[in-house]
């Protein structure tokens, strides 16, 4: 079983012949699970809706979305809606047998209600707001995943996760990849993004072990640290690999999975 996540940026720019050749090739050999984000096109389509987006910091640096009622209301429209349909119609158009899926669908995602943030203002204090409707994962139930595949589907999944009250709620998708990941003892992931991979003063790391990767974790720059978290979190919980390239090469999942390209965060 392989699971790829798909980032905004491949979303936005990267949905095309290549990627689709690469994913039909794929999937005549492996299992194939697919998670996407799309943060962006979530602030683009909140702001015409007259919605302004906040972004808040945590004290580990974390840049992260404020989800109030009304944005988790957004992000679902948006993430299971636009961004998944979208997806799925591409894909089916190139011959994959794609099945588009919230995380709430079948309870595959459960998520911790965060009742607090505690965040870092514009004068570097930290502060204790409300925790909106964000999510942290608590259960992933692969079920439906498994029997998709099974019968020779893609599923493609968004980070919509299902509240114990349930509520929607916005759980990241990196995050969300790894956990499905680590749920379905998967293989590898490979995380798609518009970079190489991971890189430290200049210089693209080819391979971590997860006792280095946590101890560099710290360094990492906004968005690449949540993409080594996530891959740290689907190792412990049950992957065998994580990977970490771009998605705008010629055969990005397949060059990913031989190692010719990206960041390769393993046990050892």
């Amino acid at each position: 079983m392989i699971v790829a996540k798909m980032g905004g940026d491949i979303f936005s720019k990267g949905l095309n012949e290549s990627l689709a050749n690469d994913i039909k090739k794929i999937v005549e050999r492996e299992k194939l699970v697919i998670v996407h984000g799309g943060g962006d096109e979530v602030t683009s389509i909140a702001e015409k809706l007259g919605k302004p987006q906040t972004f808040i910091v945590s004290p580990g640096g974390v840049k992260s979305r404020y989800t109030d009622a009304e944005t988790v209301e957004i992000f679902t429209m948006v993430m299971a809606g636009k961004i998944n349909k979208t997806i799925v119609r591409w894909l089916l158009s190139k011959g994959v047998k794609a099945v588009g899926l919230a995380g709430l669908d079948a309870g595959m995602l459960r998520a911790e209600r965060k009742k607090k943030l505690v965040i870092v203002d514009e004068h570097n204090r930290k502060r204790i707001i409300d925790g909106g409707y964000t999510g942290k994962i608590s259960k992933v139930d692969t079920e439906l995943i498994t029997y998709l595949a099974e019968k020779g589907f893609v599923p493609v999944i968004s980070p919509v996760a299902l509240g114990e009250e349930f509520e929607f709620l916005n759980v990241d998708a990196d995050r969300a990849a790894g956990q499905i990941a680590g749920a379905l003892k998967a293989n590898k992931i490979v995380f798609l993004t518009d970079v190489e991979g991971l890189q430290l003063k200049g210089t693209l790391v080819r391979i971590l072990s997860i006792n280095e990767a946590e101890k560099v974790l710290p360094k990492i720059g906004a968005g690449m640290d949540k993409k080594v978290l996530a891959s740290i979190e689907a190792l412990k919980a049950g992957a065998k690999e994580a990977i970490i390239s771009s998605g705008l090469a010629v055969e990005p999942i397949s060059d990913a999975l031989c190692h010719k390209n990206g960041t390769v965060i393993t046990f050892e």
